[in-house]
């Protein structure tokens, strides 16, 4: 699991204030929330109406069994760090 921080830095010498800190702090969680690693947060596994997402109980990590996939694509939709993507099949 990934964390974020935020570098501590001195104020702008232009000064900004509290506005100006804001911003930088939204700028810096959009880089951490952009991250392409599954959270495990098992929204995926919830929405998917074929329940072939499981977690797996050894390692815990999440396993979709694409046998049984219809490609819906809702866990894509809705995976709060876009960490699965869909993509054209070739037959």
């Amino acid at each position: 699991m990934s964390s974020c921080r935020i570098p501590e830095r001195e104020a702008p010498a232009s000064g900004g204030g509290p506005a100006r800190a804001a911003e930088e702090a939204k700028a810096a969680a959009c880089l951490c929330f952009a991250t392409v690693f599954c959270a495990y947060c098992d929204v995926c596994r919830l929405l998917c109406p074929d329940l072939c997402i499981t977690r797996d109980t050894e390692s815990g990590r999440i396993v979709i069994d694409l046998d049984y996939c219809k490609g819906c694509g809702l866990c894509a939709h809705f995976c709060p760090k876009g960490a699965i993507t869909m993509t054209i099949e070739k037959r």
